[in-house]
């Protein structure tokens, strides 16, 4: 018995629909995430932290602040991240991060600066 046309296009359709779909599932898996574009460099002014666990290594801190930089003025930021308890926050510490131009609460602590050996 022959198959129909119509059974076949709705083979090949739903073939393309599960590979759009793995295709987003790989894309969101292989895509960095954090500022994408360009960033500016900016300072951020430790407004309130999640306490210290007694825990080592890295650690969930939630951090409250506020951001100043090239194209921001006092912006309030509010962020979940991962830091090691050995180098956690303080209340009123200024700290260098990065952010997005298009959007500063799309920010990270910037990465420190190389040590150049030949000083």
């Amino acid at each position: 018995m022959q198959q129909s046309y119509h059974g076949r296009v709705w083979e090949i359709g739903l073939l393309f629909l599960l590979l759009a779909v793995l295709g987003v599932l790989l894309a969101q898996r292989f895509v960095p995430r954090g500022p994408r574009g360009d960033l500016a460099s900016g300072t951020l002014l430790v407004t309130g932290v999640s306490p210290r666990p007694d825990a080592t290594g890295e650690q969930f801190v939630t951090i409250a602040g506020v951001i100043n930089g090239p194209t921001v003025d006092e912006h309030a930021v509010y962020q979940r991240m991962a830091v090691d308890v050995d180098h956690w926050p303080t209340i009123g510490q200024l700290m260098p991060v990065v952010y997005s131009l298009k959007n500063p609460d799309n920010w990270r602590f910037a990465p420190p600066e190389p040590v150049n050996p030949g000083g």
